[in-house]
């Protein structure tokens, strides 16, 4: 399957069980976690990024994301699954 298998290239969101899923979210939140766990980011870049991270949480568990895949760092970890 490819991506535009999945999401059409015509096509930014998807509703999956009453939530909707934006094209980029698992991107959005890739980079984001980056800039989280990066201990040299500035203060209000890091809380940028969480809020960010947070507001993705629930596109990202319709998807099964992290049924398929393990948050490897553990504060990041944490956070993922604080806000469950």
């Amino acid at each position: 399957m490819r991506a535009e298998d999945v999401l059409p290239n015509d096509q930014d969101h998807v509703e999956l069980d009453g939530i909707t899923i934006r094209k980029g979210s698992v991107g959005a939140f890739l980079a984001n976690a980056r800039i989280w766990c990066n201990e040299s980011a500035g203060a209000a870049e890091r809380q940028a990024a969480e809020r960010d991270i947070l507001a993705a949480l629930p596109a990202l568990r319709a998807l099964g994301l992290f049924d398929v895949l393990a948050v490897r760092d553990e504060r990041l970890r944490a956070l993922v699954e604080k806000c469950n």
